[in-house]
């Protein structure tokens, strides 16, 4: 894709490069948003639409001004999956919309309050901790998919499969420019597919892809409502973890202002952006969906084009809705192996652990401080370890409090209890 120049926010390209280019984001986004629904036993196709219309939303909210695409959020993988496993998948989605709703909360208060709180209460050797414990607390279930058949059970063309899957993700991720660069985990997982098909054509007895599913599937189907419920210990653990991602966001929004070239912290404003990112989480919610979060692969293409119009990533978000309407594709989505998410997944939960190394290091976090060092040494053992608090307040009624969000309490509190000393800490990288 050519590179044009002045495409700002605001412009509308004409419609024989508007399609490509909208097309183009979809491909950037789409391995990533599919992948956390497979992983967390949600609909992908459900992913997809309340990807698409949740990004409607976001540009709704900020007026049209902010090209942003939303997908599927990694760092709520595991309050999904401990959540749905203990409460149910209705007590998951209501945490959720809490989490969502918590968004609007703080974009209030960052209206009137400004940023400076949020900065206290979550400095960088505490956020940047979290991130790291987010991606290792990933790391057994990638390997897991990676090396396990369906009984649990050690299998070495499991292991091939992953392997050929992250080496072709790890090449693409490196060795290819442009566009291609941005879309490495769909090539992986393309490539790992196909290997899993020569694999069950060579040797019948490892044929792994059952395309029964998707003669089953109808043609063409809508989203199902999903009733929430609202499980006390659901929606803490979310709002906790949404500590995270909302950080996250805030690092995400100055990306996307430095590489479109406009103040968007000002205009229109942070409480507007996590508006937006908070009411897509909550419609995502009612529909079955992952909750969302702002993509770096979508700020990567625009970076890449030079395009920076809200009508672009608008058509990339209509095009998401109407691929999550075909029943067939959502199908044989499902059919993607365990081994090739396995694959998949141990460099991207890696990258997202090492993106939490990066904050560090870029925050200037000094380790010669015996704070930081506590602090950060504390939440890795509790958030890796498995660590939680569990009490009983009443007869069958149980608080739970695990894993990365017990970690992201502590590491507050710590932050919040011990004293700073005179040296103050580094400003944020950008």
């Amino acid at each position: 894709m050519s590179q044009i120049e002045n495409w700002g926010p605001q412009v509308r390209p004409p419609l024989g490069k508007w399609i490509p280019l909208s097309i183009q984001h979809v491909f950037a986004m789409f391995g990533a948003t599919i992948l956390v629904p497979i992983l967390t036993g949600l609909s992908p196709s459900a992913a997809l639409f309340t990807a698409g219309t949740g990004t409607l939303i976001y540009i709704l909210c900020t007026g049209a001004k902010v090209p942003a695409f939303l997908g599927s959020s990694f760092a709520f993988i595991p309050p999904l999956i401990s959540v749905t496993a203990v409460y149910g998948l209705s007590a998951a989605m209501g945490g959720a919309i809490a989490a969502g709703i918590f968004y609007c909360i703080v974009g209030l208060i960052i209206k009137f309050a400004g940023t400076g709180w949020l900065d206290k209460a979550l400095p960088p050797v505490v956020i940047g901790s979290v991130i790291v414990v987010i991606g290792l607390n990933l790391a057994p279930t990638a390997m897991s998919m990676a090396m396990n058949d369906g009984d649990g059970n050690y299998s070495l063309v499991y292991l091939s499969i992953a392997t050929v899957t992250l080496g072709v993700t790890i090449a693409a991720n490196i060795l290819l420019k442009g566009f291609f660069s941005t879309i490495p985990i769909l090539i992986g997982l393309v490539a790992g597919y196909l290997f899993t098909l020569i694999m069950g054509s060579v040797f019948p007895a490892y044929a792994l892809i059952n395309f029964q599913v998707v003669s089953d599937a109808p043609w063409f189907g809508l989203p199902s409502f999903q009733v929430p419920s609202f499980n006390f210990v659901a929606v803490l653990t979310f709002i906790i973890v949404s500590l995270a991602t909302i950080c996250e966001h805030l690092g995400d929004t100055l990306v996307t202002s430095k590489v479109v070239g406009q103040d968007f912290y000002k205009t229109p404003g942070l409480h507007r952006t996590l508006a937006g990112d908070g009411l897509a989480t909550a419609w995502a919610a009612l529909w079955g969906g992952p909750p969302n979060t702002t993509y770096g692969e979508n700020i990567g293409v625009m970076a890449i084009t030079r395009v920076y119009s809200v009508w672009v990533i608008g058509g990339a978000a209509v095009v998401a809705v109407i691929l999550s309407f075909f029943r067939k594709f959502g199908a044989l989505i499902q059919t993607i192996p365990g081994p090739v998410l396995g694959g998949i997944s141990m460099l991207l939960f890696g990258i997202i652990a090492s993106s939490g190394l990066r904050t560090i290091v870029e925050s200037g976090v000094d380790y010669k401080d015996k704070r930081n060092l506590t602090i950060s040494s504390v939440i890795f053992v509790i958030g890796i370890g498995g660590g939680k608090l569990l009490f009983n307040i009443t007869g069958d009624l149980q608080f739970q409090l695990a894993g990365v969000a017990f970690a992201t309490v502590v590491g507050i509190i710590l932050n919040l209890v011990f004293p700073r000393g005179d040296k103050k800490p580094e400003p944020k990288a950008g």
